[in-house]
């Protein structure tokens, strides 16, 4: 949980854009450097946290440092059955899966939506099932990332084509912050 308690002592600190982002394997980047210092990863996981507007930042003191995205605030790695964020937090509930157009598998979750990092999308893939409980064949992923509901299944989940209604009934998240 990230900690606000310096804002109180120093309320008119200016927030910081453009500086930090977080990449579609869940890596830290400084002025797109990747951050490897373990300490700095841990201390910028615990302080991730989004605002009202939808927008992810890192708290620094009584500074709000805003994410850039390169797709999702989270991002989830397999471990076994379970998905765990980026940050080391579970997921939770999997309340959907989609996959869009370019093929990412999307995590619609308790946590929050996040994106399946690509190390582990091969084998997802491959564990998922047609309506028969046949493997699924290539045709059908590729009906799926047209927009069409191939009935492809993730153990008790269903993929969903992610569609612009789809799209739109998730969690406002921007993707870039800048200054209002």
């Amino acid at each position: 949980m990230a900690d606000f308690s310096a804002i109180a002592k120093w309320p008119n600190v200016p927030a910081c854009y453009e500086w930090l982002s977080l990449d579609r394997r869940g890596d830290w980047r400084l002025q797109g450097e990747r951050v490897t210092h373990r300490g700095l990863i841990d201390f910028l996981n615990r302080q991730y946290a989004s605002d009202e507007s939808g927008r992810w930042f890192v708290q620094n003191g009584p500074q709000r440092v805003y994410v850039d995205l390169a797709c999702t605030p989270w991002i989830y790695r397999r471990e076994g059955d379970a998905f765990i964020s980026h940050t080391g937090q579970p997921a939770g509930e999997i309340k959907r899966f989609y996959l869009d157009a370019e093929g990412n598998l999307l995590i619609d979750a308790q946590l929050g939506i996040g994106l399946l990092d690509d190390r582990d999308l091969a084998a997802f893939l491959a564990e998922c099932r047609d309506a028969d409980g046949g493997i699924a064949e290539e045709a059908a992923f590729l009906a799926l990332m047209s927009g069409a509901d191939s009935g492809l299944q993730w153990q008790r989940h269903r993929l969903c084509p992610l569609t612009a209604t789809a799209a739109a009934a998730l969690p406002f998240v921007e993707r870039q912050p800048r200054p209002d």
